[in-house]
């Protein structure tokens, strides 16, 4: 599908603010499965947290990655003429969270069969602007872990990944837009 673009990278790199960016110049966004899944978690009492149970909380953001895909599938349909869909974080994403939490394989199978866009955004780290707030529990060093982990998991199932520069938040979405040819 190659409308739909995952922003992806460093917890705290900027995404969530870039997608923001994207979405108030009229581009469909969708948001990320975890700070949706957190907030969920936390106002009912849930376990499935990142710093409670990972695993748990991977299975539930590849179930939402997969819910928002099929919800635009169904709004939109296959062929649609509708632009682009960015998302903030993907399927990959999620996959790449429950292999480290379980060693379960995970990454193949999904990305095999939900594919986004060829080229994914990858938000580099960023110490200047990372940020721990109530749904980013975990330091610096597991972001840059994390990303890592990302940085191979995309082009190992047939991505190519395209740094973000670290900028202005306009400049980094004309960057987006260029890159895509919009």
């Amino acid at each position: 599908m190659n409308r739909f673009v995952v922003v992806s990278g460093c917890s705290g790199g900027g995404k969530s603010t870039l997608v923001a960016e994207l979405a108030r110049r009229g581009y469909a966004t969708v948001a990320e499965p975890g700070r949706r899944i957190v907030a969920r978690e936390s106002a009912s009492g849930g376990a499935a947290l990142p710093w409670v149970d990972l695993a748990a909380f991977a299975r539930a953001a590849i179930a939402m990655a997969l819910d928002d895909r099929t919800a635009l599938m169904a709004r939109d349909g296959p062929a649609s003429g509708a632009g682009p869909v960015f998302f903030d974080r993907g399927l990959v994403d999620a996959a790449a969270a429950l292999e480290q939490a379980t060693g379960e394989p995970a990454l193949g199978q999904l990305a095999a069969a939900h594919r986004y866009n060829p080229l994914v955004f990858m938000t580099p780290p960023w110490p200047e602007i990372y940020t721990q707030d109530p749904e980013r529990q975990h330091g610096f060093q597991d972001a840059l872990a994390e990303y890592e982990r990302l940085v191979a998991a995309y082009p190992a199932q047939g991505y190519t990944v395209v740094t973000v520069p670290r900028t202005c938040v306009a400049v980094r979405a004309d960057f987006v837009l260029e890159r895509l040819g919009l």
